[in-house]
């Protein structure tokens, strides 16, 4: 059986949360609880109409809302840098230390290809070398 996506304490996903039982890609992540992922009083968890598990906490486990599942959709994050340079390093820190691992790589490569664009005097390694510590 493959890994759980979510491992070891001190995640902040919720006990429950389908992350802490199945691998990504086997899980859907919404926004939020809805009427299309039902509350299961039998065993705790939400699901799709179709069985699905779902995660209702996308911030939780660091990853974007998507139908994973249920639709195969692609796992994509995308930065917005900040409009001032004194915002940078906080927002790459929480950007960063809030992403699932599967997300990290991506991330650094659009940050080290969009801060020279937004920012042509700041030094990008010592920027993520700050956001990262």
């Amino acid at each position: 059986m493959a890994e759980a996506y979510v491992t070891g304490d001190g995640h902040r996903a919720c006990g429950i949360c389908p992350s802490r039982r199945f691998p990504f890609g086997e899980f859907d992540v919404f926004e939020r609880p809805t009427k299309e992922c039902p509350f299961n009083p039998a065993d705790g968890h939400r699901y799709t109409t179709d069985g699905v598990p779902v995660c209702v906490h996308p911030e939780k486990v660091g990853i974007p809302a998507g139908r994973y599942k249920s639709e195969n959709a692609p796992l994509t994050a995308e930065i917005r840098l900040p409009t001032a340079e004194s915002d940078l390093v906080p927002y790459l820190r929480e950007l960063l230390h809030s992403a699932a691992p599967i997300l990290l790589e991506g991330l650094i490569e659009q940050a080290t290809a969009e801060i020279p664009r937004a920012f042509p005097d700041v030094d990008v390694i010592t920027t993520l070398r700050r956001a990262l510590s």
